[in-house]
């Protein structure tokens, strides 16, 4: 059993906002000074959580789950209505330096470059703000620049800069510390397809080389897939998942289905096997040669042998997972176990 502590804890998280409801009219404003109806929300409900060191986990839950404000909470600049965090061992609410120079925060709706200033100019900050030894600095910025391919817009003001190109020189700028923890809040929101690719590519060997834990929420699923084993759901502010996505997969999509198409030389044996295959449902029947198989995904591997090894087989072509149909299903089943482990 690893003695190891894990990167980030999470126990009992809530986060409560208050807010006051104003009626219509001149009248209901003039009440609301002496007396006002408050309302609480709460964002973020009895959320508990452990992501381990060098984790690469998917965030995942719909508009107004609680995913921002959890991220928010964990880098803290929120402070929790209750509960207990821990990110490398620091409380995030107590913002002590030692902890901001340990993590990093993308948030794709939100630039930390300076606006009017070329990209450059908000590293150099960036270095002295960090206190960032400059050959330490240059070691990191050089790779970074070539690995992302922003050498030639670093002088460029950032409000010329494309939306890929600033995603990009914002990736690098909280990267330039070296942070162990990095969270990830939507930051290929508006992205086209080719800057999202190199986006994960980057991130993906990044990530390994460097064992850096990264927390990300995405509404790209496909990309949540290829980057992380792990997934955690939240809906409402409450976990309704945690744990590995090949097994989210298995208990929101339990049958795989694809086309089975033999060779016309079957002998007469053959034939009735598959009839009985038909019959025990494994198999629907298309024509005399093609057939619709519908099996167990714990099952699938041993009886696709078999059919290979007996059967003479033409083709067999399986059908994809539609992952964001198995996420959104996934957001409001009740049948999830959320204390799966990892």
């Amino acid at each position: 059993m690893s003695t190891v502590a894990p990167a980030i804890t999470v126990r009992n998280l809530r986060k409560t906002f208050r807010s006051y409801q104003k009626e219509a009219g001149v009248m209901a404003t003039i009440r609301s000074v002496f007396r006002r109806k408050w309302q609480e929300k709460s964002a973020v409900d009895d959320l508990s959580f452990e992501i381990p060191v060098g984790g690469f986990v998917g965030f995942l839950g719909p508009n107004g789950a609680g995913k921002t404000t959890t991220i928010k909470m964990l880098s803290g600049i929120l402070t929790p209505t209750s509960g207990l965090i821990s990110v490398l061992g620091y409380s995030p609410q107590k913002r002590e330096r030692a902890f901001k120079k340990q993590i990093a925060l993308v948030m794709g709706q939100k630039t930390q470059l300076i606006w009017d200033l070329p990209p450059i100019d908000t590293f150099l900050f960036h270095r002295d703000l960090y206190e960032i030894d400059r050959a330490q600095w240059n070691a990191v910025l050089d790779p970074l620049t070539e690995l992302l391919g922003v050498g030639h817009v670093l002088g460029t003001p950032v409000r010329q800069l494309s939306l890929g190109e600033r995603m990009k020189c914002e990736l690098i700028l909280a990267l330039l510390h070296q942070p162990k923890v990095l969270f990830l809040d939507e930051p290929t929101i508006g992205l086209d397809v080719i800057s999202q690719t190199h986006l994960w590519e980057f991130l993906k060997d990044y990530q390994k080389k460097q064992n850096i834990t990264i927390l990300l929420t995405s509404h790209y699923i496909q990309d949540i897939a290829k980057l992380c084993k792990d997934v955690i759901i939240i809906n409402h502010g409450k976990k309704m998942y945690d744990g590995k996505f090949k097994k989210l997969v298995d208990l929101m999509e339990p049958e795989q289905q694809g086309i089975l198409r033999f060779r016309s030389n079957m002998q007469e044996k053959q034939i009735r096997e598959i009839e009985e295959m038909v019959k025990e449902r494994h198999m629907e029947k298309i024509d005399t040669y093609t057939y619709r198989l519908r099996m167990q995904r714990n099952q699938l591997a041993k009886f696709t042998e078999r059919i290979f090894r007996e059967f003479p087989i033409e083709e067999m072509r399986m059908e994809e997972v539609d992952l964001t149909e198995v996420i959104e299903r996934a957001f409001t089943s009740k049948d999830i176990n959320a204390s799966a482990s990892r």
